[in-house]
């Protein structure tokens, strides 16, 4: 592939993009960073390290490594890229980098797989190590915060010169950036936030004057096994320069080569039944349609029926009886309500075809047994594409505790999104539990942000606003879906002498506020005032 060039000669290894090179030093496979250098700009840093980048503790001499280079032309959901793939062996342990390389990409990302029997490690394991010659560097780390039930400050920095002491960090993202010179380079972390980091080794960063370290693979020796590669978390390395802006776009570059942005399928105003709280005692055919009608007149492009939709009752309705637990005992439970929903899911469905509305659905993969039926899952949301054509789920309730549940939901998105050759859009929820953050699955979809209710005083625009600015100098905002009220609604919750009231903005400006997103409307458009 033009620009993306793969090299191995001489106990070199060579991996470019067209913008960024990096050479290492190929040890028998256990890499050893020897030079960085920022072809486009002309700046260049020669590495120091003598230990190898990914670093096990107690660990011996590597068997033979091997690699092979494929390019991967271009799909439908995913940018054409080469891969680099490293394999090497310590002992009954096999380890696979899988380097990934865009064209003119300013970064180099790279994905860990292993395989075997694990010598016994602390979850410190070293991912990444920069080692390099000079004093005056400055390192600024940046964490994120999700359960946004819970949470309404979303990023929180942190920045100081390196010293000799080491210092720790917790967060995605960290920049290292020369003080005397217009450059640097960054480490982003492709991993959950701290909070729902598996395995997690108390930090994420490790620095002091000359080193970084990115540590914590988030897998336990027990997640491996002989017969199947685990699937670790990753890491991209990148250069930086043109001073703050130049930084953030580095990493945008890379972020956006992440996932194939379609705009029939990707872009939306997606309104939501579940944000006025009716939950699921008005959703069914007519309450649709009637939403649809009015949605056309708003201006949305697709319509979500929550929860509520199924014949099953989950724990969120608003009747008793329902469970989240055990769902597959129930074989109807994901059938459209057969009370609600009479003649199926079809007539909402055309009815949002003949008006421009694609029709889209919540879902609640089953947990149990750290989501053991992801098969039954899978093929679920596939039957609802093939018969309805319905392709966008919003996919809640989701808690993964350990690396199995991760696994087996990897299995259900890359299953449902082969079997729907690249159509299938998931609406990540990140408001509540253990799940993925911001800076993780991120091939297979957009984020659902944030439950904001009127009818709990916790909505107003500019707290929205806010968490969008902060969010979107780290995360791209076309991939998060960014939520406006119905700003009429429950007036009395609030303070009357409260300026900045929902009913004090006007309807324009909580919506402005969500434009360079994804918009979404959360609330039942039938409930608008005329105007």
């Amino acid at each position: 592939m033009i620009d993306c060039q793969v090299l191995l000669q001489d106990d070199i290894l060579t991996l470019e993009t067209g913008w960024i090179r990096r050479r290492y030093r190929w040890n028998r496979g256990r890499l050893i960073s020897l030079h960085i250098e920022d072809v486009v700009r002309g700046h260049s840093w020669r590495l120091a390290g003598r230990a190898p980048d990914l670093a096990w503790a107690g660990d011996g001499a590597a068997a033979a490594g091997s690699l092979q280079v494929t390019e991967h032309p271009a799909t439908s959901t995913m940018p054409g890229h080469v891969r680099a793939e490293v394999r090497t062996s310590i002992g009954d342990l096999e380890i696979r980098r899988l380097f990934r390389l865009y064209p003119n990409c300013p970064a180099i990302a790279c994905d860990f797989y292993v395989r075997g029997i694990v010598p016994a490690f602390g979850p410190a394991v070293a991912m990444e190590r920069l080692v390099w010659h000079g004093v005056h560097w400055r390192a600024r780390a940046i964490e994120f915060f999700d359960v946004t039930d819970r949470n309404n400050t979303l990023v929180r920095e942190e920045e100081l010169l390196l010293y000799r002491a080491e210092h720790a960090f917790s967060g995605n993202l960290l920049f290292l950036d020369e003080v005397l010179e217009d450059r640097g380079l960054f480490i982003l972390k492709e991993c959950p936030a701290a909070h729902a980091h598996l395995a997690y080794p108390g930090c994420d960063f490790v620095v002091k004057v000359g080193e970084a370290t990115a540590v914590g693979l988030g897998i336990s020796p027990g997640d491996v096994s002989p017969g199947a590669w685990t699937r670790a978390y990753g890491v991209v390395t990148g250069v930086t320069g043109g001073g703050e802006l130049g930084r953030l776009e580095a990493v945008r570059a890379y972020q956006e080569r992440i996932r194939s942005h379609a705009p029939g399928r990707d872009e939306m105003v997606m309104m939501n039944t579940w944000g006025d709280r009716g939950q699921d005692t008005r959703l069914g055919e007519a309450f649709s349609l009637a939403e649809l009608e009015a949605g056309a007149r708003l201006g949305i492009s697709h319509l979500q029926l929550d929860d509520g939709w199924q014949s099953g009752r989950s724990s969120n309705s608003a009747y008793e009886g329902g469970s989240l637990e055990q769902i597959w005992d129930d074989p109807a439970y994901w059938h459209p309500h057969p009370e609600r929903f009479p003649r199926g899911l079809k007539p909402v469905v055309d009815r949002g075809r003949e008006l421009g509305i694609e029709v889209c659905i919540w879902f609640n993969p089953s947990k149990d047994d750290s989501y053991a039926h992801w098969e039954d899952d899978a093929r679920t949301l596939v039957g609802l594409y093939e018969e309805y054509g319905i392709r966008t789920f919003k996919i809640d309730g989701v808690q993964v505790p350990d690396k199995r549940a991760e696994v087996n939901l990897r299995r259900m998105f890359d299953t449902v999104l082969a079997a729907t050759h690249g159509e299938a859009v998931f609406n990540l929820d990140v408001t509540a539990g253990q799940r993925y953050g911001y800076h993780y699955f991120n091939e297979y979809g957009n984020i659902f942000l944030e439950n904001r209710y009127t009818d709990w005083s916790n909505y107003y625009p500019h707290w929205t606003l806010r968490n969008l600015w902060m969010l979107s100098r780290y995360v791209p905002a076309q991939n998060l879906q960014i939520e406006f009220l119905n700003v009429w609604r429950n007036q009395d919750n609030y303070s009357l002498v409260d300026p900045l009231a929902p009913a004090n903005v006007p309807f324009a400006y909580a919506f402005a506020c969500t434009m360079m997103a994804q918009p979404l409307a959360w609330f039942e458009a039938t409930g608008l005032p005329e105007e």
